[in-house]
């Protein structure tokens, strides 16, 4: 750690704001946004069911990105989540009552706009918080001279020691626009317990905590492989990590909120959004292989052992652009020769064209059944979506046409909604800049101004492919079942890739998955990903094997160009798909049936 450094943040972490939660030697930080339109009512709930020291949030995503941007674009004096500024104006009187610091990313692509409107809502209802702001992420001004091209907004994903300061210098409200989604949790434990740039595994165990909680109550039950076996998924509540000076924490939530956090919450949080066993930030690489977790009793999962190595010595930016517009339509095949009338309709749509689109995409669903027994049943999907950097060829020209051949096409013809005028669509891309590159600085309610440093140690990623099971071989009968039977999954987007967690509950299992999940296994289960590059990273702790399909998604969620665009359900898909599992791993009512069984 840097003597300025020293000087920004160590010297005053020896006063935090002391909170309604635990102890100093505890600091617990709960989430009430996961994303830009969750619950509104979430910071209240979490404020008033039980004890806070810090409160954070995610409003930011790179599909965020891109609407903030174009918001900030038309009128100057917006992009940042408005939501936020909602759910303040019903809480903030009740944070500064408990002593609560809110810290939150909502800044978005105009942090300064963030906090002039804090203060005019706090002046409204005759408050006086302490407003912070950490700046320095936005280069979109100066993306040609970084050689991250012309995007309309470029944005780096700073590091959580500019949050520290601003709560270590006794701040109320701290903003950011956008930083990775852990720093929220980071800088209050950097702030709480003194961490300074070569405390690598505290940050580290600090970063495993903030990935399990930034996705709010996914680590509670939300999207959970497993939820048929939650008593109460009506309304999860919102995570918390108890964070403890090494670094250590445990994932709970206030008692009595819905949900429940055990060790397969925990871990399918964990292995979302990931590349392999080295999790990349601006302030420590995290070995996910590293990683132990045990339940610590009642919706209490226990973190530990975490590993932190020196960060990598860029930035990651997220750079979105305005990729051009787009349309599409879904007609609606029944009962016979579906194949034959998808055929037909498509050659007349593509005749009917006066202008052929850049690019034209048709995806048919077989949906249908023989002989149903509902029409719904027995019909088919068949999706075309067109772009172009024309709105009219998107707009009138593909709408004209789709409506011209609407009564000389296949029998039964009709769609799912008429086509409309066409929308624009995004594209994300990362780029990397030197971390010495960008002027990360806070900036305090008084006016003053910090600036942060980079990390003087620095060390050039190298991929790290985790380790698989070695030498443990399993025979005996098999079942072919779904590898869900046994397995959970969690997958997610990482711009145009797609990621897979994959993992089972019994260490008597993992020898098998880890043998099974193969790039070419995958493929063959997958067959969207045939094409495609597959890498593996193995995650023997977590039992646990991580998936990440290169490409799979194009130019990533803002460009909408897959029928699943953020991969939410790829492991849903992988879960569903038959393989041969020994049936001593099987649960006993599927062990025991032997119509399937091979040697």
């Amino acid at each position: 750690m840097t003597s300025a450094m020293t000087s920004a943040v160590t010297s005053t972490v020896t006063s935090p704001r002391a909170g309604t939660g635990s102890g100093s030697d505890v600091l617990r930080v709960g989430s009430c946004s996961a994303f830009y339109g969750d619950r509104l009512d979430a910071m209240r709930e979490m404020l008033q069911d039980g004890p806070l020291d810090v409160l954070t949030g995610d409003w930011l995503a790179e599909l965020t990105m891109l609407i903030l941007g174009r918001d900030r674009a038309k009128d100057p004096s917006t992009g940042y989540a408005k939501t936020f500024v909602r759910q303040l104006r019903d809480c903030l009187g009740l944070a500064l009552d408990r002593r609560v610091t809110i810290v939150a990313n909502a800044g978005g692509a105009n942090t300064p706009g963030l906090v002039t409107a804090i203060r005019e809502l706090a002046a409204e209802q005759g408050l006086h918080p302490r407003v912070a702001h950490v700046r320095g992420d936005d280069l979109t001004a100066r993306a040609g001279e970084l050689g991250l091209g012309e995007p309309l907004a470029a944005h780096a994903y700073l590091g959580a020691f500019g949050i520290a300061d601003a709560v270590a210098g006794g701040a109320d409200v701290v903003v950011t626009g956008r930083v990775t989604d852990a720093s929220v949790v980071i800088g209050p434990a950097i702030a709480r317990f003194g961490w300074g740039r070569d405390d690598l595994d505290a940050l580290a165990g600090a970063t495993a905590a903030g990935h399990v909680i930034e996705c709010g109550t996914q680590a509670t039950g939300g999207n959970h492989p497993f939820f048929t076996e939650i008593d109460d998924l009506l309304r999860p509540g919102f995570p918390i990590a108890e964070i403890h000076r090494d670094g250590s924490s445990v994932i709970t939530k206030h008692p009595g909120t819905g949900g429940a956090v055990d060790v397969d919450t925990v871990t399918g949080q964990l292995l979302y959004e990931i590349g392999d066993a080295r999790y990349l930030g601006p302030d420590v690489t995290t070995r996910l292989d590293t990683v132990t977790l045990r339940q610590d009793g009642p919706d209490r999962v226990a973190i530990s052992g975490v590993v932190g190595e020196p960060p990598p010595p860029d930035l990651k930016v997220s750079c979105v652009s305005l990729g051009g517009h787009r349309n599409e339509m879904t007609m609606v095949l029944t009962g016979l020769d579906v194949e034959a009338k998808a055929a037909l309709v498509r050659r007349q749509l593509e005749a009917s064209m006066t202008t052929t689109p850049a690019s034209t995409t048709w995806t048919l669903a077989r949906t249908d059944h023989p002989d149903a027994a509902t029409e719904q049943e027995a019909s088919a999907l068949l999706s075309v979506v067109v772009r172009d950097p024309d709105p009219a060829v998107v707009g009138r020209a593909f709408s004209s046409a789709a409506v011209e051949i609407a009564l000389g096409s296949y029998p039964g013809f009709h769609t799912l909604a008429p086509p409309g005028a066409g929308a624009p669509y995004g594209s994300y891309r990362p780029g990397f800049v030197p971390q010495d590159a960008v002027t990360h600085e806070v900036v305090h309610d008084d006016g003053s101004v910090v600036t942060v440093p980079p990390p003087e140690r620095t060390v050039a990623p190298q991929p790290h492919p985790g380790e698989p099971a070695h030498g443990e071989t399993i025979g005996g009968p098999t079942r072919r079942v779904p590898l869900g039977t046994i397995a959970g999954a969690r997958s997610g987007d990482k711009g145009g890739h797609a990621n897979i967690g994959v993992w089972v509950r019994e260490d008597a299992a993992w020898p098998w998955l880890s043998g099974l999940l193969t790039p070419e296994t995958v493929r063959r289960l997958l067959p969207e990903t045939a094409d495609l590059p597959v890498t593996v990273t193995h995650l023997p702790r977590l039992r646990a094997v991580n998936i990440v399909v290169q490409d799979l998604l194009g130019d990533g969620v803002a460009s909408q160009s897959r029928f699943d665009p953020q991969a939410k359900g790829l492991g849903e898909w992988l879960r569903s798909r038959v393989v041969d599992i020994p049936t001593h791993l099987l649960p006993p009512d599927d062990a025991t049936r032997t119509s399937e069984e091979s040697p």
